[in-house]
């Protein structure tokens, strides 16, 4: 069995009377994606706010790398290797494409933001920089205003400026957000091979991409998780079609 690199243990977060997880535990083995899906208000941004660190469970652990990392924040758990996309996009859309990706290895390096002159100037940290536009393929618009950009192109963004964290696992909230089918196409085939440098557990909406990208998928309903297996076995969940995927599924 492959390596653990990610897991939750029991995590339960409510919210007054509404228990927005509840008891989930779920876990990232190296070279997988793992899915998580569910219908809306099933309690997955909840879930990936309290793996990234944004949210402190009521319960709980999350272990990276054989590491308890539930009481540190979000830029510990980056600099720990946890690296994360957003369902509404993080960029600094005024700063240049290579400047937010600059901006990514600062954190990475735990720099104080009184470093972001002389990191522009940083030979290492650019050739960083660059390397990971380069693997999304942004290279070529590395000096364009990042509100230029396509949708699509943020998206890769978003990728590139988690590479230069050197990230042991992946957390993406709906990547293929907002992309038509060509960007979804060429999204799905770059995180297919992405898998092997960091697992991704990976929410998102559109079947179809997890559906050819998934080797696992959990589907999380009412803050709890009620199926986790292949994607030929939560196809045929009955729990699962009736929950979420629907009776033609």
């Amino acid at each position: 069995m492959s390596e653990l690199i990610l897991a939750t243990h029991n995590l339960s977060k409510s919210f007054g009377a509404l228990k927005a997880t509840d008891d989930v535990s779920i876990n990232l083995r190296a070279g997988e994606i793992h899915a998580l899906i569910g219908p809306n208000g099933a309690g997955k941004s909840t879930l990936i706010a309290q793996i990234s660190g944004g949210l402190r469970p009521d319960a709980g652990r999350v272990m990276l790398m054989g590491r308890d990392v539930t009481q540190y924040g979000t830029a510990t758990r980056a600099r720990a290797g946890l690296g994360r996309t957003f369902q509404i996009s993080a960029l600094a859309m005024e700063d240049s494409v290579l400047e937010n990706v600059l901006l990514g290895a600062l954190g990475a390096e735990g720099r104080p933001w009184r470093f972001w002159s002389r990191a522009t100037a940083d030979a290492e940290m650019r050739a960083r920089a660059m390397t990971a536009l380069e693997r999304v393929g942004l290279a070529d618009d590395h000096d364009k205003r990042t509100a230029e950009l396509s949708h699509g192109q943020r998206r890769q963004l978003e990728v590139a400026v988690a590479l230069t964290l050197s990230p042991r696992a992946f957390l993406m909230d709906e990547p293929m957000a907002g992309l038509g089918a060509g960007g979804s196409k060429r999204l799905t085939g770059f995180l297919d091979g992405l898998r092997e440098e960091a697992p991704i557990l990976l929410v998102e909406h559109d079947m179809d991409a997890v559906f050819a990208l998934a080797d696992r998928i959990s589907v999380l309903a009412s803050g709890r998780v009620i199926a986790t297996g292949t994607v030929a076995e939560i196809r045929a969940d009955r729990a699962v079609r009736t929950a979420y995927l629907g009776e033609d599924a």
